[in-house]
């Protein structure tokens, strides 16, 4: 009788491992698609933004802030992506990023940070810089030059 315990034991394990083994080759199959999907979606735009909500109606503060922080450059066409409608794409771009918060914003394919560093690289100067690297005049200089 022992035995036969040890027989049906090692048998459940053995499904439960093959079972635990599908479910990581599904979930790394998937983790590629998605890591591969990423990096097309961010090289795809010069400026893409990963965020809650949409440009037209962010769902949290700090994507709110980052489309403010565009729309004064006078950044109006930018890829949006909302993470709240694929939480495959919400836990897909921290891991692609390495960054753990959303929204998130990229140049040319290139990850620039939260809307933390968005501020700052706003509050300094740096985003005028960085908009005109990629091509895009932003709005502040010709504000800038109107108040002259």
């Amino acid at each position: 009788m022992n035995s036969v315990f040890r027989s049906t034991a090692r048998a459940v394990r053995a499904v439960t491992s093959l079972s635990s083994l599908n479910q990581w080759s599904r979930s790394m199959c998937s983790a590629s698609e998605v890591h591969k999907n990423l990096a097309e979606m961010v090289k795809k735009d010069k400026v893409v933004v990963f965020m809650k909500g949409t440009p037209a109606q962010p769902m949290c503060g700090f994507s709110n802030a980052v489309v403010q922080i565009l729309r004064m450059h006078g950044v109006d066409n930018y890829a949006a992506y909302n993470v709240l409608d694929d939480q495959d794409l919400r836990q897909g771009v921290k891991t692609y990023s390495n960054w753990p918060t959303i929204p998130q914003v990229f140049f040319n394919g290139e990850f620039v940070g939260g809307c933390d560093i968005l501020l700052q690289m706003h509050q300094s100067g740096d985003l005028v810089e960085e908009l005109d690297k990629l091509g895009i005049r932003s709005a502040l200089l010709d504000t800038e030059k109107e108040s002259k």
